[in-house]
């Protein structure tokens, strides 16, 4: 008798079957619904991400494809293109909201530390537009002529998770996203020129929060201290500066930092303002620029997730699909935290695309990937007759 299920269905046990029903008695995915349930519609949708499936019709003849391997899913059927669309029309994605936060637990309790010495928890917050066809989601209006939502995103740099995600239309500023978060005593929130808000910066400060951000060109600031600077490294400036413009003064009375790098790549001087007045000015430069990682992390899950095009044009079916992408990002961190072997995301999101339905030990598998036989399940073989 064979120990394993497939691939698809032992990534599916990672998920607690416990946790997943209190998350649909809490959001009450389930009421009024027959037959079909939430655990199913999750499984199609989840398949959707992994299998790459393009359309509701692929998703549905997927499953159908591999019906005597259903079972080890945890469904006996493979749902109607009718029944699905109507779930992820009608069904709250707040489901899908829980699950990711509670599959965030898990792959935080496993991630490894970030690369700088300091103990501080770092973040990165930043926003990318996910654009729409507007005569097809026509709720979406961005422009005139376009349509799009947007993804807020918080990123701890233990790990390059994203603990924190919100979706709004595209219109919606990411200032006022930043406005309603709050951070830990200590952390250092890293992010770009968009996010410049004097009296969030200085609410921040009050609070023990840390900012690093490049500086706006048109500040007005006068120098009070002028540090040296570390030689045969990039930095060309480390200073102590209060703003001086009358509002930017009254909204952030504190002392800043302003540091000088030189980007080679770019043959240009970038300004970062912080309000950290005792890390080296090299450190406070290294925070900004891991700051590319959350640029990567949008482009990994555009590039190699199913968030570009969509199965479901209502508000609730898109939010359905983004939130089982970032649940399908989650796992794969989640296996590459567990895996033996050098993955990169892409390769193992095709690598398990190939062998979501092949039987063989998964934690074998993500390790040896190419040296794991499938494993081929076991029946009453048919007799030769000669």
């Amino acid at each position: 008798m064979n120990q394993f299920s497939s691939i698809f269905g032992q990534i599916l046990q990672i998920f607690s079957k416990r946790e997943f029903y209190e998350a649909v008695r809490e959001t009450k995915s389930e009421k009024g619904a027959k037959g079909f349930t939430s655990w199913g519609q999750f499984v199609a949708m989840f398949f959707c991400q992994l299998g790459q499936a393009r359309s509701l019709r692929e998703i549905c003849g997927g499953l159908a494809s591999c019906l005597g391997k259903l079972k080890h899913l945890g469904i006996e059927d493979a749902p109607s293109r009718s029944t699905l669309s109507y779930a992820n029309e009608k069904r709250p994605w707040q489901l899908y909201q829980k699950v990711f936060y509670q599959l965030l637990a898990k792959c935080q309790a496993i991630a490894p530390g970030k690369k700088f010495r300091f103990k501080n928890k770092l973040f990165s917050l930043d926003a990318s537009l996910i654009e729409l066809c507007v005569s097809l989601f026509d709720w979406a209006t961005y422009r005139q002529t376009k349509g799009a939502v947007k993804l807020h995103l918080l990123l701890d740099h233990d790990g390059y998770l994203p603990v924190f995600a919100h979706i709004t239309e595209g219109s919606v500023h990411e200032i006022n996203i930043a406005r309603g978060l709050s951070f830990p005593k200590g952390s250092i929130v890293v992010a770009d020129r968009g996010y410049t808000d004097y009296k969030l910066f200085a609410r921040w400060t009050c609070q023990g929060v840390f900012f690093v951000t490049r500086q706006k060109r048109n500040a007005q600031y006068k120098i009070i201290e002028r540090r040296s600077v570390p030689e045969h490294r990039n930095i060309r400036k480390d200073q102590i500066i209060t703003f001086q413009g009358h509002l930017a003064q009254k909204k952030y009375p504190y002392p800043l930092r302003r540091i000088e790098v030189w980007d080679e790549e770019k043959k240009e001087t970038i300004v970062l303002i912080t309000n950290h007045l005792s890390f080296g000015s090299t450190t406070i430069a290294s925070t900004y620029k891991d700051r590319w990682q959350i640029e990567i992390f949008f482009k990994t899950i555009k590039q190699n997730l199913k968030i570009k095009t969509f199965v479901g044009t209502s508000p609730n079916a898109l939010m359905i699909q983004i939130w089982t992408a970032l649940i399908a990002v989650l796992i794969l961190k989640y296996l590459k935290f567990k895996s033996r072997f050098a993955w990169s995301i892409s390769n193992l999101v095709a690598m398990l695309r190939y062998n979501l339905f092949t039987y063989r030990d998964l934690w074998a598998w993500i390790d040896s990937p190419y040296e794991v036989p499938p494993i081929i399940p076991t029946g009453e073989q048919l007799a030769l007759e000669f």
